[in-house]
């Protein structure tokens, strides 16, 4: 089946590499992305759809289906009970929000057939890390044969971010200033509050866990593009990893595309909230991006700092109040401060309205909150967790929390 390349210009859409697919795009995206475009990637839990228990061992087919049917936007990530989507490149919000619906809803039928469901949070409820088993893929294997239990324990996901950025040494420049606003997307996309069946305390947890592998946690404070560069060969040529792609900190220069990559947030339960937090990570990396010498005021101190925020977001979430040189600061004053300072950004790129929904999440709290009022409101049910999590992830808003919460159809 081929489609005609006029027709899907109109609708927005797009085929694959082989012509047998659909797909989505931004309307003028191209093959060539815009500066400043972005493309949203997300990784699920593959749960049982009666008892939402997380899957162990998945079959190669499931993934193959997946992948089919979003044409070639599914795939595999390191244990066989997580599934990973990436969105096309997006210069639209809207064409963005549309495919991740779409890409949510087509996983999620391919997974009914084989009798499981999709959740998309930072962790699933009730895993047993001991349980997880690897993904038969030769990087996979490998990096658990390294890793050993860590690996095990990556039983974690995540929602990455790229955005295109031209210049490589603007891209070193923003992402060091970028460094003190990493908590916030931490705090706002905070969906893991539950671990082994136990509530953590903590309202993102995951982090907290995915610091145990090597190479996470803050950036370090580059002065330059070639600087970095050093830090990676000399990690290459020392045999420590294979390229750039095992750089697994909250945010990183694309190894395969001119982006910077976000990857601190937890995968958003709702999709609206994941398509707020890229576009304020977009509409910051813009701002960022146009005035370079910001990356100077950003010193070890700011690190430091900053190393402390992303304690307290992943602690308190929503409720956090961060630390500053000048005193506390809480969620709400850092959320206007940016959104005051990146409002011509946002104007420009068209999402000024996704922006405003993360003062939703910071008044109605996080994935995390809805996680842990079903916990509470039905007895300290964990079960009536994972029910609101696979639930939410299809309906695309917030599923009714109780008992009666209805599973997956």
């Amino acid at each position: 089946m081929t489609f005609a390349s006029d027709v899907l210009k109109l609708l927005r859409l797009d085929s694959s590499d082989d012509k047998q697919h659909l797909v989505i795009r931004s309307a003028g995206g191209g093959a060539k992305a815009a500066e400043y475009s972005f493309g949203i990637e997300e990784e699920y839990f593959l749960a049982d759809r009666r008892s939402f228990e997380v899957a162990i061992h998945t079959p190669n087919e499931l993934f193959e289906s997946a992948n089919w049917s979003t044409g070639g936007q599914a795939m595999r990530e390191m244990l066989q009970s997580q599934l990973e989507v990436a969105t096309n490149v997006h210069v639209d919000v809207n064409d963005a929000r549309e495919e991740l619906r779409f890409l949510r809803r087509e996983v999620a039928n391919v997974a009914a057939q084989y009798g499981f469901v999709i959740m998309a949070c930072g962790t699933h409820p009730t895993a047993v890390w001991r349980m997880s088993q690897p993904s038969p893929k030769p990087r996979y294997e490998e990096m658990i044969e390294d890793l050993r239990s860590i690996g095990h324990r990556n039983m974690m996901c995540g929602m990455h971010v790229h955005v295109q950025l031209p210049d490589p040494e603007k891209r070193m420049a923003v992402m060091r200033a970028m460094l003190p606003h990493l908590p916030l997307f931490i705090a706002l996309s905070a969906s893991s509050p539950f671990w082994n069946s136990h509530k953590t305390g903590l309202k993102g947890y995951r982090l907290a866990a995915y610091s145990e592998l090597p190479r996470t946690g803050m950036p370090e404070l580059f002065e330059s593009r070639r600087d970095y560069d050093d830090y990676v060969g000399a990690l290459q040529r020392s045999g420590v990893i294979p390229d750039e792609s095992h750089i697994w900190w909250a945010m990183r220069p694309s190894m395969r595309h001119p982006t910077l990559e976000l990857r601190a947030p937890d995968t958003c339960t709702l999709v609206d909230d994941a398509v707020a937090i890229a576009s304020l990570y977009r509409c910051l990396t813009r701002h960022l991006y146009l005035r370079p010498h910001l990356s100077k005021e950003v010193t070890a101190v700011e690190r430091a700092i900053a190393v402390e925020n992303k304690w307290r977001a992943q602690r308190y979430g929503t409720d956090c109040i961060f630390a500053s040189k000048d005193g506390p600061v809480t969620i709400a004053e850092m959320l206007s401060r940016i959104i005051d300072d990146t409002a011509e950004d946002a104007d420009a790129l068209g999402c000024t309205a996704e922006i405003e929904h993360c003062r939703t999440i910071v008044e109605r709290g996080s994935s995390a909150e809805f996680q842990l009022r079903a916990y509470h409101d039905n007895g300290d049910d964990i079960a009536a967790v994972s029910r609101w999590i696979a639930t939410s992830t299809i309906s695309g808003t917030s599923a009714p929390i109780g008992r009666s919460a209805p599973a997956p159809s």
